[in-house]
C-alpha cells in the first residue's frame, strides 16, 4: 500500500500535469473549453480517474470526450515523464456532473422563493386561529385573589354555613 498523503499529491500533480496539456498542447478541434475539475488515483498508483466539465451543448461535450479519448496516450506519456514514477498510471477521462447539479439546485431553490413568495401572500391579511397569545402566562396577584375568594365561597355553600361536616 502506497501512503494516503503521496497518492494525493500524484493525483495533484497528474490533474495540473492534464489542464496544462489541455491547454497548450492537445490542439484538437474537437477539444471544447474544458476545465479539470478533480484527479483521483487508486492505492496501487495504477489507476488515475481524471473528473472533467465541459461548458457547452450535448454534442460539444461528446466531441470532447472523443478528443479526450484520443489524446489519452499523449497525456500518459506527458505524465510518466514529468511525474517520475516507476509505473505510470493508466488515465480514465469522466464527465463531472458538477454543472448539471448546480444548475438542479438552483431550479429547486428558485421553486422553493416561489413558494415562499406564495405562502406570503397567502398570510397578508391572515389572523390566528386561536387567541391572540395561544401561550399560558403565570396568574397575577389579581387573579389569585379572585380564585380564593371564590374558592371560600364554595366552602362557606349557599346557607352561609360552613361546608364541613362535623363528626
Amino acid at each position: 500500500m502506497v501512503d494516503a498523503a503521496r497518492a494525493r499529491k500524484l493525483a495533484d500533480r497528474i490533474q495540473q500535469i492534464v489542464a496544462e496539456m489541455l491547454e497548450r498542447r492537445i490542439k484538437d478541434p474537437r477539444l471544447g473549453f474544458v476545465t479539470v475539475t478533480d484527479t483521483r488515483i487508486t492505492n496501487d498508483l495504477r489507476d488515475a480517474t481524471v473528473y472533467y466539465t465541459v461548458y457547452g451543448s450535448d454534442g460539444e461535450r461528446a466531441e470532447t470526450a472523443a478528443a479526450l479519448e484520443s489524446a489519452k496516450g499523449v497525456i500518459r506519456s506527458e505524465v510518466g515523464r514529468k511525474t517520475g514514477v516507476r509505473h505510470t498510471p493508466s488515465i480514465t477521462f469522466v464527465m463531472d456532473s458538477l454543472m448539471e447539479n448546480a444548475a438542479h439546485i438552483d431550479d429547486l431553490l428558485a421553486k422553493a422563493r416561489a413558494r415562499d413568495a406564495e405562502v406570503a401572500r397567502a398570510a397578508q391579511g391572515a389572523a390566528p386561529a386561536g387567541e391572540a397569545n395561544p401561550y399560558r402566562e403565570p396568574p397575577s396577584a389579581e387573579d389569585l385573589d379572585e380564585d380564593l375568594d371564590d374558592l371560600g365561597a364554595a366552602e362557606d355553600g349557599e346557607d352561609g354555613r360552613s361546608g364541613r361536616r362535623s363528626s
